[in-house]
């Protein structure tokens, strides 16, 4: 990379494109890596320069990888982008567990203050959570939700609130098949979440969504079954269920939910946060609403902090498949056995048979946004999106909201829409999310906190009550390993009880959004 007082910046030395540090000037004159390029246009802050002739057809080279083929001629000065840039997928060479780097161990384990539940896992929240199976029990579950929060909970301050996870699927599915399994993964994984103190959840009665199926089929468990009564569960010791047909109507199950929950109010809060060793962490780490220094400076400084948490014994999760594309012959390299690299191909293969059954690319995925910030072409921006997954190991690949168990760097099949990626990532058990962007997403999650890495300066300044830590210092000349180290402590911090500017907002009640692949019926 070029010296912080250079305005054009050289990622890899056999890059044909550099990107702009600051916005250049048309006729700007700079010297890179011993080569004087004029710029032949204006170049906005993040977007790549030719610093080289390239032909059409020939590769357009950033990070030291294809990140798609000039459409024309391409002269060195010119802003190369979308406009003179094609798509096309580069042939990439699959090669397995060939660049296994194990992270140095730390000098001494680190802990964080959190709840430590009766099934022995960890939470760094405390949430009451109302359930709904279906979207036809979504608006009863906000109802429950209000009335139980209108109550007063400062007599509770170890509860963090309580919120209603309400979606808009939930029937007109085949039962049994994916698109059912995969939503009682997610409804199961929020349900018994260490981020979670206590649930209830509500079903219409006649949707594919069976409450006391999920119950029964995921083994979940609960605080305890006060009062007794008409309830599904009724041994002390299984989640509460009530549906609205059985129990007699919408107000009636308002009644009866607020009436349980609120007993339970004086149990969920009787907990202490407690030392617990960070390698108990799971934390989700995505990318949104990316720019072209997404992958210069937030992204690879969340690679350091994924790398420390590893080393720590902890987990790190990537996800956005979609956004993996095109990048992963560099992840298949870091697998710990062929079968983990191959189950990452066939997940790619997956995702190119979807698109086309629909009749849609891939690299479409790169947003109005991503590109106004630079990014050109899906492999541009995947290769950029890899970087918070470190230089770790990848250890295991998991299906969307599968619980995941194992330690060290793992990926999760999710698409790149954000809110479904992280909602398959915390039902997979993630307690803390880090979340980068480069054009402001103000994305926030319950239960698990989420801490927004800022990409540049300019845009951290304009969000100050949205993003929680400035990446952009990179760019003026702070090292990613510093920032990395900084993100590292605040994902403690976060754990340990401090407050992410997303919650002091109260951003999360919306975000919650089950991945439905299939059709309905």
């Amino acid at each position: 990379m070029q010296p912080a007082n250079c305005s054009i910046l050289l990622l890899h030395p056999s890059d044909n494109v550099a990107v702009a540090r600051q916005f250049v000037e048309k006729e700007s004159v700079t010297d890179i890596a011993g080569r004087i390029i004029t710029s032949r246009a204006a170049v906005a802050q993040g977007h790549k320069l030719a610093i080289a002739d390239i032909s059409p057809g020939c590769p357009i080279i950033k990070y030291g990888q294809t990140i798609g083929y000039a459409a024309e001629a391409i002269r060195a000065g010119d802003w190369v982008h979308v406009h003179n840039v094609t798509a096309t997928k580069p042939g990439l060479t699959y090669e397995f567990a060939t660049e296994i780097r194990h992270p140095l161990p730390p000098p001494a384990m680190r802990t964080f203050q959190g709840f430590r539940r009766a099934d022995g896992s960890a939470g760094t929240r405390n949430y009451i959570a109302v359930i709904s199976t279906v979207n036809c029990s979504a608006t009863t579950a906000r109802y429950v939700a209000r009335e139980l929060s209108a109550t007063d909970l400062s007599a509770f301050p170890n509860i963090d609130g309580v919120v209603p996870f309400v979606h808009k699927s939930g029937c007109a599915l085949a039962f049994d098949g994916e698109d059912h399994r995969q939503i009682n993964r997610t409804l199961a994984g929020f349900a018994r979440h260490p981020n979670v103190a206590a649930c209830i959840v509500l079903g219409l009665g006649c949707e594919t969504i069976q409450a006391t199926h999920l119950e029964r089929e995921h083994h979940l468990v609960q605080l305890g079954v006060p009062g007794g009564g008409d309830t599904r569960s009724t041994d002390g010791d299984r989640p509460l269920v009530l549906n609205i047909q059985d129990t007699g109507g919408v107000r009636r199950t308002v009644d009866r939910a607020v009436g349980i929950l609120r007993d339970l109010l004086p149990q969920a809060n009787d907990v202490v946060r407690v030392p617990i060793p960070v390698s108990e962490l799971k934390v989700a780490m995505e990318c949104g609403g990316s720019d072209g220094n997404s992958g210069i400076t937030a992204n690879p400084a969340v690679g350091v902090a994924s790398d420390l948490l590893v080393a720590h014994g902890a987990t790190s999760i990537l996800s956005e498949t979609t956004e993996i594309y095109g990048a992963e012959h560099l992840l298949t390299r870091r697998a710990i056995s062929r079968e983990v690299g191959e189950s990452l191909l066939e997940r790619i293969r997956w995702w190119e048979d979807y698109a086309r059954r629909h009749n849609a690319s891939i690299d479409n995925n790169p947003s109005v946004g991503n590109k106004n910030g630079g990014l050109t072409t899906i492999f541009e921006k995947s290769l950029g999106a890899i970087a918070k997954g470190g230089t770790a190991p990848l250890r295991a690949v998991y299906r969307y909201a599968e619980p995941v168990t194992e330690k060290g760097f793992v990926i999760m099949d999710t698409p790149g829409f954000d809110p479904a990626s992280i909602t398959g990532k915390v039902a997979g058990g993630a307690q803390v999310v880090v979340f980068t962007t480069g054009r402001g997403s103000c994305y926030g999650c319950k239960p698990s906190p989420t801490i927004k890495v800022a990409t540049n300066t300019p845009m951290f300044e304009r969000l100050r009550e949205d993003m929680d830590i400035n990446a952009g210092v990179i760019l003026d000349g702070t090292s990613v390993e510093d920032v990395g180290r900084q993100i590292f402590e605040r994902i403690i911090e976060t754990a340990g009880g401090q407050k992410t500017l997303s919650e002091v907002q109260g951003i999360g009640d919306e975000e919650f959004c089950p991945w439905i692949p299939g059709p309905i019926f």
